[in-house]
C-alpha cells in the first residue's frame, strides 16, 4: 500500500510537471496562476503545494528534467582524471543542440526560458534561481576549460573566466536565436560547425588570452 502511495504521489508529480509546462508555453510564467496550472493537471492547489512551494519549484523541475541526460559528460569534463574534457564539451553541446531540434519537450522548455519567463518583481524568485543556474553553468565550463588547457587542448594562458563567459554567452545566443527564427539557419544538420565554430574560439582568439 505504501508503495502505491508513492507511485501515485510520482504521477502525481508528473502531471503537474507537465501541466505547468503547458501553461507556461501558452501564457508564459509570470500570467500563470498556480489555479491554472491545477485546473490543467485536474488535481487541487493543495496538491500542487504538497510537491511544490511555488511557481520557481515548477521551473526549476523543468529544467532539471532537460539536464538529467547531460549530467555524465558535463561532469566527466569537469573531471582533473577525464583524458578528453574538450572532446566532452564538444559531444555535449552537439547534443544539446540535436535534442533542441528533435525533441518537442525540450524544445518548449527552453522557449519558456528563453522566451516567456519574464522578471518582473513578483517573480524575483524565478531571477534569483536563474543566476545561481547561470553561476553554476559558468563554474562548470571554466573547470572543463582549465582542465583541457591542462591537457593540452587549449592554449595554457587561456583565460578560463572570460572564455567560459564567451561561451556560454555563444551557445545561449545560438540557442534563443534559433527558437526566435528556426528557419533562419540549420541547427542539426550544421550543429557540430556550430560548436566547432565556438571551440575555433577558445583555441585562436588573442583577446580570451591571460
Amino acid at each position: 500500500m505504501v508503495r502505491r502511495t508513492k507511485e501515485e504521489a510520482q504521477e502525481t508529480r508528473a502531471q503537474i510537471i507537465d501541466a505547468a509546462e503547458r501553461a507556461f508555453y501558452k501564457r508564459g510564467v509570470a500570467r500563470t496562476t498556480l489555479a491554472d496550472i491545477a485546473e490543467i493537471a485536474g488535481v487541487t492547489r493543495g496538491a500542487i503545494y504538497w510537491h511544490f512551494s511555488n511557481k520557481a519549484d515548477l521551473v526549476q523541475a523543468l529544467l532539471d528534467s532537460l539536464h538529467e541526460t547531460h549530467d555524465h559528460l558535463a561532469r566527466a569534463g569537469e573531471s582533473e582524471d577525464e583524458p578528453d574534457p574538450l572532446g566532452c564539451m564538444r559531444k555535449l553541446l552537439v547534443q544539446v543542440f540535436s535534442e533542441l531540434v528533435l525533441d518537442a519537450r525540450t524544445r518548449r522548455i527552453n522557449e519558456i526560458l528563453h522566451h516567456k519567463c519574464e522578471f518582473t518583481d513578483e517573480m524575483c524568485e524565478i531571477r534569483q534561481q536563474r543566476q545561481q543556474a547561470v553561476a553554476e553553468c559558468h563554474d562548470g565550463i571554466s573547470r572543463t576549460l582549465a582542465n583541457a588547457a591542462r591537457r593540452g587542448q587549449l592554449p595554457v594562458d587561456l583565460d578560463t573566466e572570460r572564455a567560459a563567459i564567451a561561451m556560454f554567452a555563444y551557445i545561449d545566443g545560438l540557442i534563443g536565436r534559433w527558437l526566435l527564427l528556426p528557419d533562419s539557419f540549420e541547427l542539426l544538420r550544421d550543429a557540430d560547425k556550430w560548436v566547432d565554430a565556438g571551440l575555433d574560439m577558445l583555441r585562436l582568439s588573442p583577446a580570451l588570452r591571460k
